[in-house]
């Protein structure tokens, strides 16, 4: 069936040739020339791209080869189609960065995805625009075989970019082109913040500097030394450039390595890649200047050919943009969230047990919080008033979690996915593929143990706290606080009787956020070297003294980035309900830690009436809660650190086989610190 479709695509492209070339030369009957062209395309065109053989255009040539008459009509018009359209747009900016600004860059790609900008009439993109307008035509042109393609190349007589050697050729515009790239590049390579990445370099010269140098030595001699504007690939000067090129993209390599030393900004992250894309344009776009054989005058411009119909179709993608952007800024991210995550995976029962009282304390100060927000809630304001009153209770209580040291359950997989896939990476380097597994499982063992202990801990202290709070205020002032509220309270907990599900993954999504800020936090204050101008501030150091001066730029490096995080934490927790009243939709957060001790709160505004049933789900529903959580905010972790390091998603697969596999021989070590020397051998586990 394959086959015959094929067969109906090369006969209709045969078609659509006589039908516009015969003796009627009915393209001279188009207004606007490229229609012809764009219909001839649109035949050859798959409907299909999935397993797509080779696109054989062998009867083309064969119809072209009998009929005179067409193949010269047809080259004719080939040849005025293209004539005189300029390339060098194209070559210079298609499918690269134009600006350091990523959130102009995405708004104008999303813009250009639905209302693409149209070039001038006289220039090649313009052409290309209106014929090849498929993400996807790439990918079936390079499906014609190199072979046909030269045939039918020789067949219409069509001109190499050498052919013509005035001051507007393609090739005087390709090689203005290329000088053009490498100043750009140049002296986007020479600005401060991307300077302050390489200090390495700093008392060499530039590598780009002396590219560009190279590169006009050669298109002097290009001009006044050859005949034919081209050199051959053993050229001294080439070689010579082919060396300084290399050493501009370790250059480039060595500024993203880095990263983890200095930190880095999004400006400085996207130009680095906008001279790496212009790298990766000059080493395709190089090689065009040498010929070493006359064959290659006709190869090379049919690579140049496919190269520019891909820039021109690539140039507004947006998976690629985002991808090359983000990956990155999220390593160094979950760089900085894997080694905060480490504090929060226990080992020995001497950490499991810490980690329960450290939990405890973070359940006291949520069982507070509990009660503050009832007595929020009876203040007489607006839903803004409730949205910052809510937030404020929440940030405030969240950081004096942070700053007592103390845990609280669901911010740890935000954390400690990151250090799983830590150890997964290490674990890649092994020849082993059994080894690096095993080693995933056993630490995700630990990883759920410890927060399984960190909601047990929090859970069995914001329950008394709670209800311990509100007895005190119903005993003191004769006012059960939660007199008219109890039954809502209860009822939202459940996951048959509220949308405490949904409620729950939106809490997940905030504990990832605020895992993401934490990371950004830090690495932005890296890359502006903030602990080091606290440090020598001279009126800290004139004030406080030296010492103290550099106490405060320690406590801030290490404690600004928790902070921030948790008090946008807070915001986003308090403030989605109103939010959510706002555009009129049931928005709202629950988290497994606030739920039990509203279970609490609930559980004493009703006098302890509580129906058997409403009492199930209420407690059903704090466990279902907290699962959620954990799920939602561990996937969306783990799924950013894959992302960050190029991790295949197929990987998973293997690594839940090696889950499962533990858990069927140690269970008891997900739950609880039993065995906890494990060494990895190609046969299994073995504990000590």
């Amino acid at each position: 069936m394959g086959l015959f479709l094929a067969k109906k695509e090369r006969e209709s492209v045969v078609e659509k040739v006589n039908f516009y070339f015969d003796e009627n030369n009915r393209w001279q009957e188009k207004t606007d020339s490229y229609e012809v062209l764009v219909d001839i395309v649109a035949a050859f065109r798959p409907k299909k791209l999935h397993n797509l053989p080779p696109l054989d255009i062998a009867d083309l040539i064969v119809f072209l080869q009998e009929h005179q008459a067409v193949k010269n009509s047809f080259s004719t018009y080939l040849k005025s189609l293209f004539s005189g359209k300029k390339i060098n747009k194209i070559v210079t900016d298609a499918a690269i960065l134009q600006d350091a600004d990523f959130f102009f860059e995405l708004k104008k790609r999303v813009v250009a995805k639905f209302l693409p900008y149209q070039h001038e009439s006289d220039t090649l993109e313009y052409i290309l625009n209106q014929v090849f307008y498929n993400d996807t035509d790439p990918l079936w042109v390079q499906k014609i075989p190199q072979g046909q393609v030269e045939t039918l190349f020789d067949l219409l007589t069509l001109p190499t970019i050498y052919d013509s050697d005035d001051q507007n050729s393609v090739f005087s515009e390709l090689m203005m082109s290329i000088l053009l790239i490498a100043q750009r590049i140049s002296g986007r390579a020479l600005e401060t913040d991307v300077l302050k990445m390489v200090p390495e370099y700093f008392h060499y010269e530039s590598p780009f500097a002396a590219f560009e140098k190279e590169l006009q030595t050669i298109q002097k001699e290009l001009v006044t030394t050859t005949t034919n504007q081209t050199i051959t690939s053993d050229n001294l000067s080439y070689k010579q450039l082919e060396v300084l090129l290399k050493q501009c993209e370790e250059y480039v390599d060595k500024a993203f390595q880095n990263s983890s030393k200095y930190g880095i900004t999004i400006h400085v992250n996207q130009s680095l890649l906008r001279i790496r894309q212009q790298l990766s344009r000059l080493k395709i776009l190089l090689p065009l200047l040498t010929i070493n054989e006359e064959m290659d005058k006709k190869r090379h411009t049919i690579r140049l050919a496919y190269k520019l119909v891909k820039y021109n179709c690539t140039r507004n993608n947006l998976r690629t943009f985002i991808k090359e952007s983000i990956q990155l800024l999220s390593y160094e991210v979950t760089q900085h969230t894997a080694k905060t995550g480490e504090k929060y995976i226990t080992q020995s029962r001497g950490e499991y047990f810490k980690m329960l009282n450290t939990a405890m304390g973070g359940g006291l100060i949520v069982g507070v919080l509990c009660i503050l927000k009832v007595l929020l809630s009876k203040v007489d304001t607006s839903d803004f008033g409730y949205a910052f009153l809510y937030s404020m209770n929440y940030s405030i209580g969240f950081i004096s979690i942070y700053l007592l040291g103390f845990t609280l359950a669901t911010k740890q997989p935000a954390m400690t996915a990151a250090a799983l896939i830590k150890v997964l990476e290490e674990g890649m380097k092994s020849d082993s593929s059994t080894i690096k597994h095993q080693a995933f499982a056993v630490f995700f063992a630990r990883v759920f143990r410890s927060q399984f202990i960190a909601f047990v801990g929090n859970v069995i202290m914001a329950f008394p706290v709670s209800l311990l709070g509100i007895w005190l205020i119903d005993l003191a002032f004769d006012y059960n606080i939660t007199a008219t509220k109890w039954k809502t309270m209860v009822t939202n907990l459940s996951p048959i009787h509220s949308m405490a599900i949904f409620h729950a993954a939106i809490a997940g999504c905030f504990l990832f956020l605020s895992g993401i800020i934490s990371g950004s936090v830090a690495n932005r204050d890296k890359h502006y070297e903030i602990y080091q101008r606290i440090k020598e501030n001279p009126f800290l150091k004139r004030s406080f003294g030296k010492v103290k001066a550099e106490k405060i730029a320690h406590w801030y490096e290490h404690k600004w980035a928790g902070i921030t995080s948790n008090f946008w934490f807070g915001i986003f927790m308090g403030s989605t309900a109103s939010v959510g009243m706002f555009f009129g939709l049931n928005l709202d957060i629950r988290h497994i830690t606030f739920s039990s001790g509203n279970l609490a709160l609930g559980l004493y505004g009703s006098n302890y009436s509580l129906e058997y049933g409403m009492l199930f789900w209420g407690i059903l529903g704090v466990g279902i809660i907290g699962l959620v959580n954990f799920i939602v905010s561990f996937s969306l972790s783990l799924g950013l650190a894959f992302r960050s390091r190029d991790i295949p998603f197929s990987e998973l697969r293997n690594i839940n086989v090696s889950i499962w596999q533990h858990f069927k021989r140690r269970p008891l070590s997900f739950f609880f610190p039993i065995g906890t020397n494990v060494k990895i051998t190609d046969g299994g586990d073995k504990t000590s």
